[in-house]
């Protein structure tokens, strides 16, 4: 039995923000729900107040302009993210993450921004959105900040966010739009599970940049690249930021053992 607590659905972003704002530290914010659902059901957490956010039109769609680059709501689905027409061209990579997440049904109602926030080692979206210098947006009744992704994340299911704030929004700089890209992702199984490790590497006439994922704390990115770097620079610069270790799933040998061979696989495609 779920324990109770108050269901709160606001229409708008100042209405969110005040209720944010009244109900600091005893709220948590509701969009896929395929996470915080689980959560709650098992009695993992016990929020007072669950603030529903998908009614907001402010958080919804995806646009796309050649000065910004790529807007991503945060009520944002991963299937709408894999039919978008601006972000199969213009930065493919994040349609093939999204289609690597979960099941057709989590697809359909799991949020990007979702993703994200759980700050899962292994979220799939982190390493594909990291490769591609994005920054998420967070808005409060203080007003709104924005975070490169790389300093979003600060250790296991642990943000940047504070407890009157959203993520309010994705933002995928316009340089990136066009980005060869290659992308990997290892499982147990053929199946829905999650990543034992991932790689997506993104490169433009003027940078290159991996992002990993299931290989440290949190989700990682190399420091910007040449984008003439050859292989063993690539690798060398993925070995810097990854921290795998051992657990139930894999073994930090083989886990750095797939990351290099990964990276070798991907590189070809990137030219």
């Amino acid at each position: 039995m779920l324990q109770e607590f108050n269901y709160l659905a606001p229409k708008s972003k100042n209405e969110l923000y005040t209720l944010l704002k009244k109900h600091a530290g005893k709220s948590r914010i509701l969009a896929g729900g395929t996470d915080i659902l689980v959560e709650l059901h098992n009695h993992w957490i016990a929020p007072a107040n669950l603030i529903d956010i998908k009614k907001i039109k402010e958080l919804q769609g995806i646009t796309f302009n050649d000065s910004e680059g790529l807007s991503i709501g945060a009520t944002t689905v991963c299937i709408d993210l894999i039919n978008d027409k601006n972000v199969k061209q213009y930065y493919p990579l994040l349609a093939d993450a999204a289609g690597r997440i979960g099941s057709p049904q989590l697809r359909n109602r799991a949020t990007i921004a979702g993703n994200l926030c759980t700050a899962s080692p292994c979220a799939d979206m982190g390493c594909s959105l990291l490769a591609l210098g994005a920054s998420v947006e967070l808005g409060s009744a203080d007003g709104v900040r924005v975070i490169p992704l790389k300093d979003f994340f600060t250790g296991p299911k642990k943000t940047q966010i504070k407890p009157h704030e959203v993520l309010q929004r994705i933002i995928v700089p316009a340089e990136m739009a066009g980005a060869k890209y290659g992308m990997r992702k290892l499982k147990r199984i053929k199946g829905h599970d999650i990543a034992l490790v991932s790689v997506a590497i993104a490169r433009t006439s003027k940078v290159m940049r991996a992002g990993i994922g299931s290989c440290a704390p949190t989700p990682v990115v190399t420091a910007d690249l040449s984008p003439d770097a050859k292989v063993a620079r690539v690798i060398s610069a993925v070995e810097q930021v990854v921290s795998p270790i051992d657990d139930v799933r894999a073994s930090r040998d083989y886990r750095l053992f797939m990351t290099r061979d990964f990276v070798e696989k991907i590189y070809p495609e990137l030219f």
